[in-house]
C-alpha cells in the first residue's frame, strides 16, 4: 500500500510538472494563441493553456472523459467528430499528445488537421519511438507496442515521411524523458520483472538517448515554405 501511494504522489508530481512544461513549450513556439488540442482526455491541458491565456479547445472521442473535463474545468472540449467541421487556416497551434497512433483515418484527418494551421502556425506532436533503447531491449514486451489500441508505430524517419506528404516538415526534435521510466515499469509488468529493473532501464535508455532516440519524442512541425 505504501509503494503504491508514493507513485501515485510521483505521477502526480511528475503529470503537474510536464504540464508546465508543455505549456511553455507552446509559449515559447507560437505568438498566436489560438490553440486546438487533439485527444484533449480530461481537460487537464487545456486547463493550463486557458489559464495560460490561449484560447484552447479540446476534441476528445470519449464522452466520459468530456463530461469530467467539463465537471472538473470548466473547459471547451468538443466530440472528435467536429474536426472536420473547423475553418482552414484557423488555429496558431495545434497539439497532439501521444493520439497520433491512435487515429484510425490517418491520411484523411491529417489532411484536415494540417489544413487548419495557419501559415506561420506549428504542431507539436508526441509519439513514442521504436528507435528507443527501451523498445529494442523488451522488443514484443515494451508496453509502447501497446497493440491493438496503437495502430502505429514510428520512428522519427517515419514522422518525417508521414508529413512530408502534407508539406510539413519537422523543425525540432524534443524528449520526453519521464516516459522511458514509466514505459519500462510497465514492460517489466508484462514480462514478470520488477518496478527497480524498470527505473534502471529507463535510466539507461535516457543515458544512452542521442537527439533521435528517447522513448518518446516530441516533434515541432510547421509548413514549409515555398
Amino acid at each position: 500500500m505504501v509503494t503504491i501511494i508514493n507513485l501515485n504522489k510521483i505521477y502526480q508530481k511528475v503529470r503537474n510538472y510536464t504540464l508546465k512544461q508543455k505549456v511553455k513549450l507552446i509559449q515559447r513556439l507560437s505568438s498566436g494563441k489560438n490553440h486546438l488540442d487533439i485527444g484533449a482526455g480530461t481537460g487537464h491541458f487545456i486547463d493550463s493553456t486557458s489559464r495560460a491565456g490561449f484560447q484552447s479547445l479540446g476534441l476528445e472521442p470519449d464522452e466520459d472523459a468530456r463530461n469530467l473535463a467539463k465537471k472538473s474545468f470548466d473547459v471547451n472540449i468538443q466530440p472528435l467528430d467536429q474536426l472536420h467541421k473547423l475553418d482552414d487556416s484557423s488555429m496558431d497551434v495545434i497539439t497532439m499528445w501521444h493520439v497520433l497512433e491512435h487515429v484510425y483515418n490517418l491520411q484523411n484527418d491529417l489532411k484536415k488537421i494540417t489544413s487548419l494551421l495557419k501559415d506561420d502556425g506549428v504542431m507539436v506532436v508526441a509519439v513514442p519511438n521504436m528507435n528507443s533503447y527501451d523498445a529494442k531491449k523488451y522488443k514484443e514486451f515494451w508496453a509502447a507496442y501497446d497493440l491493438p489500441i496503437h495502430l502505429y508505430h514510428f520512428t522519427p524517419n517515419d514522422i518525417r515521411t508521414l508529413f512530408d506528404q502534407f508539406n510539413m516538415e519537422v523543425k525540432e526534435i524534443l524528449p520526453m524523458k519521464f516516459d522511458s521510466y514509466y514505459v519500462s515499469m510497465l514492460s517489466e509488468k508484462y514480462k514478470g520483472g520488477n518496478i527497480f529493473s524498470a527505473f534502471f532501464t529507463g535510466l539507461k535508455s535516457n543515458l544512452k538517448a542521442n537527439p533521435e532516440t528517447y522513448s518518446s519524442q516530441i516533434y515541432i512541425l510547421k509548413k514549409k515554405r515555398p
